[in-house]
């Protein structure tokens, strides 16, 4: 090889073409295993026969770890191990095409050239390339068979996260930019800022070819516990010193502030942060991966399939337990199979970044296997009591007296926890409900049978638990029905009207003292303020229903409301000669509606205006009103305009200009806040032309 640097030629439009990889702005070459690519470089006065190529990745490579590869130029590709084949030669180049195996180890390699005949000379470098994993090569572990599932759940850049309560499903956009500038190389050094990499660099390198493997590491690097991690989360209602977790619109403004701040943790997330940036780095790396809302979510903190909840005599919802009941949860599911459980249990595998509980001394949880959750197989790897408990678990309501430290069951339910668990569908902004992959019909015999193996897998069927109501506790009967339904819109800024409808089941007369509160909660259900409270006495005849409408005006709530907007209501009805009844509701008030309209076609390279209209609902002034917008081949980075301050039912326009850079369906991605209303979000399709 002459003693000059060779330059190397990496076909990278080509190459990029081949692999899927276009969408990434890299002048590096980005490829995925257990595919060719083709490589041109000069400098080499060597027949092409003793050339000898040297592919490794990470700081000590060795074949032993397979983080380094040692290959000749060979005549047939071999499917096993790393090799290349000749494609042209001309008087001062060649062309190669090197084939990496479809189990090889991802990120970051350099490739280097020796010949073989002088053994004196040392590897003169080609440059480095990125390897990522390869949904498309039927080889590979995250191997997808659907190429629109493949699009979707590895190049789309747009997602859609389902929130609210059972009740009431809201939906907002995000924007995973996967594809953004430096995002690849923050996944990579991710990766590199692992408790498993700094204990053991050599070791953690050899696994990263194995999706489950770098799933499980994942899920403990994007929560910023244990490791410095990406995002720190805050469910306290108040999130100074960081921005509200409601008010992100997508997953490169974080990820980037993650690198630019030294890799401090960012603050502040809550689930469907988590979720959206591990599917953002995931689909980064080419592992299929979406986001899942599951509605009435269980968080069983102690493992025995139960949820308990306790309510003082005035109906305040106490914040005792650890267990809780969310209004709805976010986690992943990524594609993959699993050679360590058998191909029953491959496919979509459930990975959650929520600091919700340690597993193996760290918060992450997963892969668990979501054939194994439908099956009640709560004994396979990873933490798979604790995903079952989420959509599974039976619900306690307590009465508790903190005097005496007494607890009464009020009831028990089994039918609660994991409804409507949604994610969008594929090529389409809709929703699909994928209840039914993850248990049986509820209520029938099949999923109690499931639900009843899983606790014997557990060992909870054996053991006597002193904590859980007796059969005696579990069958007492009400005598009377409680219920409330809603009697306005559900809007923040408009006064809350419900109605509670009670009903006596028995054919004699019934006193009952009713005991009523309504707080605001964060999603997760946790009370953060009282906004209300009351009682009333009634007699209810036999059989006889009655309502008694409730008022909760708007001032009385807009201070005490989280950026939730939720709102919990109880009555605990007190039956004289009876068991206690407890009504309850969690309601999830809308925010505003906000319009964006884009005035005229928009074309690439050419400047396009949007036009965002809000109009103040409320008869008091909004301040510190700020719009936020960002699109992916749209704009680069992300957009912040201030908004003057609007009157009572005043109407305000902003308008900004665009220039698209890439044709195709893009979403425009818009966030307003002020003082009265926390990130109002909307997206906008936006179809750029030629």
């Amino acid at each position: 090889i002459a003693a000059t640097q060779p330059s190397t030629n990496w076909h990278l439009k080509e190459n990029a073409r081949d692999h899927h990889t276009s969408k990434f702005s890299s002048k590096e070459l980005i490829v995925r295993r257990g595919q060719a690519f083709i490589v041109t470089f000069n400098g080499t006065e060597q027949p092409e026969q003793n050339l000898t190529f040297i592919a490794e990745t990470g700081p000590k490579p060795s074949k032993l770890a397979k983080t380094q590869a040692t290959f000749g130029i060979s005549s047939t590709v071999s499917k096993e191990s790393w090799s290349a084949v000749l494609q042209s030669t001309s008087s001062n180049s060649v062309s190669i095409s090197i084939y990496s195996p479809p189990n090889a180890v991802i990120g970051r390699y350099k490739l280097s050239v020796q010949s073989t005949s002088s053994d004196s000379s040392s590897p003169a470098s080609l440059g480095t390339f990125v390897l990522l994993f390869n949904p498309w090569s039927s080889g590979d572990d995250v191997f997808m068979p659907n190429k629109a599932e493949c699009e979707e759940y590895v190049l789309e850049e747009f997602g859609i996260i389902f929130a609210g309560n059972k009740n009431r499903i809201s939906s907002f956009g995000w924007n995973f930019g996967q594809f953004q500038g430096d995002i690849l190389n923050i996944c990579l050094s991710m990766l590199d800022r692992s408790l498993n990499y700094r204990q053991d660099p050599a070791t953690d390198l050899s696994h990263r070819n194995d999706p489950k493997y770098l799933g499980r590491v994942l899920s403990a690097m994007v929560n910023a516990n244990d490791d410095q991690g990406v995002v720190l989360g805050n469910w306290s209602g108040n999130y100074t010193g960081g921005k509200s977790p409601s008010s992100w619109t997508g997953s490169g403004e974080i990820l980037q502030n993650w690198k630019k701040s030294g890799f401090k943790p960012v603050r502040y997330g809550q689930c469907w942060v988590f979720a959206a940036v591990l599917t953002t780095v995931l689909r980064c790396l080419g592992i299929p991966t979406r986001t899942i809302t599951n509605f009435s979510s269980a968080h069983d903190a102690d493992g025995n399939l139960r949820v308990d909840e306790f309510y003082d005599a005035s109906g305040n919802h106490l914040d005792r337990a650890a267990d809780s009941v969310w209004n709805f949860h976010v986690w992943n599911e990524s594609w993959f199979s699993r050679s360590d459980l058998g191909p029953s249990y491959s496919g979509w595998q459930v990975l959650d970044a929520t600091p919700q509980e340690e597993s193996g001394g760290i918060y992450q949880c997963g892969p668990a296997s979501r054939n194994a959750i439908k099956e009640g197989d709560v004994d396979l790897d990873y933490d798979c009591p604790f995903v079952f408990a989420e959509v599974n678990a039976d619900c306690m309501y307590w009465n508790y007296d903190p005097a005496t430290g007494k607890k009464t069951l009020i009831f028990s339910k089994s039918t609660i926890i994991g409804q409507f668990i949604s994610t969008k569908a594929v090529g389409r902004d809709d929703r699909v409900d994928v209840t039914n992959d993850y248990k049986y019909e509820e209520g029938s015999t099949k999923e109690r049978d499931i639900f009843k193996k899983a606790r014997k897998k557990l060992g909870l069927e054996d053991k006597f638990d002193p904590t859980a109501p007796t059969p005696q506790e579990i069958d007492q009967k009400p005598d009377i029905s409680g219920k409330f339904k809603v009697a306005g819109p559900l809007e923040v800024g408009k006064d809350l009207n419900l109605i509670l409808v009670l009903a006596n089941l028995q054919s004699d007369a019934k006193t009952v003292h009713v005991n009523m509160t309504a707080w605001s909660t964060v999603y997760t259900r946790r009370p953060v303020h009282e906004i209300w409270k009351d009682s009333i006495s009634v007699i209810l005849s036999p059989k006889e229903e009655k309502q008694f409408p409730i008022k909760i005006p708007y001032p009385e709530y807009q201070q005490q409301l989280t950026t939730d907007n939720t709102i919990q209501v109880t009555a605990l009805c007190h039956v004289e000669g009876g068991i206690q009844v407890l009504v309850q509701r969690d309601i999830t008030l809308d925010n505003p509606a906000i319009d964006i309209q884009v005035l005229g076609e928009a074309k690439v390279n050419k400047e396009v205006d949007v036009e965002v209209i809000f109009t103040n609902p409320i008869d008091m002034e909004l301040m510190d009103c700020v719009l936020q917008v960002e699109g992916n081949d749209l704009l680069r980075g992300i957009l912040e305009i201030d908004v003057p301050p609007l009157k009572a039912s005043e109407k305000s326009s902003t308008k900004f200009k665009v220039i698209p850079f890439e044709t195709g369906p893009k979403h425009l991605l818009v966030n307003f806040s002020c003082d009265k209303f926390a990130a109002i979000k909307t997206f906008k399709m936006v179809n750029v032309i030629d």
